[in-house]
């Protein structure tokens, strides 16, 4: 999972078409769309606790686990649960509390392409495009370090020079198995890296 710049002189839109629109050049085909959501709680204690921060938790779904929900803490486990968890987070709200206005998430259309399947998404919170996520699957092989090379070489076939590196969860993975919590962890990431970026421009304004 990556972040793709947006093109110079062109809207997030526009780059995702320019995208999408390469992706078909080379014989991609649409699958359907997909969906990728992140809600962040605050540990409700540290709230009133000024200058400390709380531990952050990140609820997340994805449409391709369409029945699970996910729940990070940032360098720390990730928690595959059942689609109910979001109504336990409802009662934890003495412990944890939602971080209004925060929700960030992507859609856009899956295509695959042979054995690979790619999500390009345009990242939004609120009602406006914050950025473009690319999501690139080798299916066949769940080991992820014996794909990285063939991934490059695809990802390469349509994103250029913005082709990312190897992504810091497969560090600690090593030759074990992918799982759909490594593909959150880079989502969160990618989210995170995104907020960041839109802080300096907003705290301006207000």
């Amino acid at each position: 999972v990556s972040q793709v710049p947006v093109a110079e002189g062109k809207s997030v839109q526009q780059t995702v078409e320019l995208l999408a629109r390469r992706l078909e050049a080379l014989g991609a085909d649409k699958q359907g769309t997909f969906g990728v959501d992140c809600e962040t709680y605050h540990t409700a204690g540290a709230i009133g606790t000024q200058g400390q921060t709380g531990k952050l938790m990140y609820v997340m779904h994805n449409s391709e686990y369409p029945l699970s929900c996910f729940a990070l803490f940032e360098n720390g486990p990730c928690l595959v649960a059942d689609a109910n968890f979001d109504t336990l987070m409802v009662k934890l709200k003495g412990f944890f509390q939602n971080a209004k206005a925060n929700k960030i998430e992507s859609r856009g259309t899956r295509y695959q392409y042979c054995d690979f399947l790619v999500k390009l998404g345009t990242v939004t919170m609120g009602p406006s495009a914050r950025g473009i996520s690319v999501e690139v699957e080798y299916c066949p092989c769940v080991i992820a370090n014996d794909c990285w090379n063939l991934l490059m070489e695809f990802m390469q076939s349509f994103m250029g020079s913005h082709t990312p590196g190897i992504p810091s969860v497969f560090g600690a993975k090593h030759d074990s198995v992918y799982s759909p919590g490594d593909t959150m962890v880079q989502y969160m990431e990618l989210f995170n890296k995104i907020r960041k970026q839109q802080q300096v421009p907003v705290a301006g304004i207000r």
